[in-house]
């Protein structure tokens, strides 16, 4: 069926890794549910990392609003201060993208790996999936593990919707939270396409769902863990961005010294005139 797969190896690890757990559990439907708690557990050291530069850039946020007002119209000495800024706290905005560009290889991985076996899946059932209610309704439910199950299929929509729409902590920038609104439509839509064109086996239906749930999980975890949800916020944010804006509030503020002073003044002179 794919005369070339440049992710031979990946592939070749994946269906290895399937084989091993069959072996010990032998249901493709279990088996699919496993593999996708042992990557999700694989990963879950560069999904912390990557948690972890959420955190910071969070935590930066009020600062890179301060210095791109100071810096409006200047955009050689916005890049310098803002790279400074991220230097400064350890805050590396590509973190994120790591976790994502070594999962894509795993997904297209096993893509191939099942499709290249579809005949092993021909002859497996799970939940509903090959019952005599599948056969009886054929075009709705799959009757094995190599077929498109719509019931499934819907499941899995709906999971990558709640996925996208909340796999990232709510954005104080407008555009950017009107962006993760749009994504969350487009990528369920662009999914459910071509699920639907090229009838994607329940197999991996069940892989990505699982995979799916199980990042939810994990997400509102670490959210909780790094505080990206309701976390404090500190007092000494807002007054170094005032500062980088230019420090107006401060100077307009009378030292409470001076206020002292001059209260012990009028004082004094109470006294001389008693």
């Amino acid at each position: 069926m794919f005369a070339f797969n440049p992710l031979q190896p990946v592939t070749d690890a994946m269906l290895g890794l399937l084989n091993a757990i069959h072996g010990v559990i032998p249901s493709y439907g279990l088996d699919m549910i496993l593999l996708a708690l042992v990557v999700r557990i694989a990963l879950f050291p560069l999904a912390q990392q990557q948690f972890k530069s959420m955190a910071e850039m969070q935590k930066v946020q009020p600062l890179l609003r301060a210095l791109q007002a100071k810096y409006k119209g200047n955009p050689q000495e916005l890049q310098a201060a803002t790279m400074a800024l991220y230097k400064e706290h350890g805050v590396n905005p590509l973190a994120g993208c790591f976790p994502l560009l070594i999962q894509l290889p795993i997904l297209l991985g096993l893509f191939w790996a099942i499709n290249s076996h579809l005949k092993d899946f021909a002859r497996e059932s799970f939940l509903w999936i090959g019952s005599p209610v599948s056969h009886a309704f054929p075009q709705i439910f799959a009757t094995s593990l190599a077929e498109l199950d719509m019931p499934l299929f819907v499941l899995y929509i709906v999971s990558m919707y709640v996925s996208v729409r909340y796999g990232s902590p709510p954005s104080s920038d407008p555009q950017q939270a009107q962006t993760q609104k749009i994504m969350a439509f487009v990528s369920p839509l662009m999914i459910a396409y071509f699920g639907f064109r090229y009838h994607w086996a329940s197999a991996l239906l069940i892989y990505w769902l699982a995979l799916n749930v199980l990042t939810m999980a994990q997400q509102l975890f670490m959210y909780r863990k790094y505080g990206l949800i309701g976390g404090p916020k500190t007092a000494v944010e807002p007054a170094a961005a005032a500062a980088l804006a230019g420090g107006k509030s401060s100077a307009r503020q009378t030292p409470p010294a001076a206020k002292g002073g001059s209260t012990s003044g009028r004082a004094q002179r109470r006294s001389k005139r008693s």
